[in-house]
């Protein structure tokens, strides 16, 4: 594997605001992390969690003079865009820290979600990416895309989709 040594593996978990993201963290750190480590308590996995921002649209002008939107509405939509980011990272964060077998790191990187998560995986070398799928069917699947297929064909490591079992 690629980053695997003395220090564990390397785990990347795609987090958003779903309960379909916590969904697959959590069943990632109760059946996942620390389980191929032996005997070695000193052994840890490292669990990067990986926050994947879409980038602002920007909406040009009719007459093509400037911007659609005021300078304080696009301040305003980054603030929250930040706020989100920070609020997302800190439940997942929230949800590993009573795990002993783990290193949590947090990553929060701007772009298309598909291409973002396969360009981290592939920087960090991950020996695994785990993500959630939000079950979407054939029609939105169709018209939104999915990024759980999407990062399963192009990402340079196993690729583990949790699904949410049905309530």
């Amino acid at each position: 594997m690629a980053s695997e040594s003395s220090n564990g593996r390397m785990i990347v978990v795609a987090v958003d605001q779903s309960e379909e993201s916590l969904h697959a963290l959590t069943w990632c750190l109760r059946n996942v992390v620390g389980k191929s480590n032996g005997d070695d308590e000193n052994t840890k996995d490292t669990l990067v969690l990986l926050y994947a921002q879409p980038p602002r649209t920007v909406y040009p002008s009719i007459d093509g003079t400037g911007y659609l939107f005021s300078s304080d509405v696009t301040v305003s939509m980054d603030r929250y865009a930040k706020e989100m980011a920070d609020g997302v990272t800190a439940r997942a964060r929230a949800v590993c820290s009573n795990n002993p077998r783990v290193k949590v790191e947090t990553r929060i990187e701007v772009g298309d979600p598909r291409d973002v998560i396969c360009e981290v995986v592939e920087k960090l070398g991950a020996d695994m990416l785990v993500m959630g799928s939000h079950g979407y069917g054939l029609i939105k699947r169709t018209f939104l895309g999915s990024v759980s297929n999407h990062c399963a064909q192009k990402a340079k490591c196993p690729v583990l989709i949790v699904k949410r079992p049905k309530q």
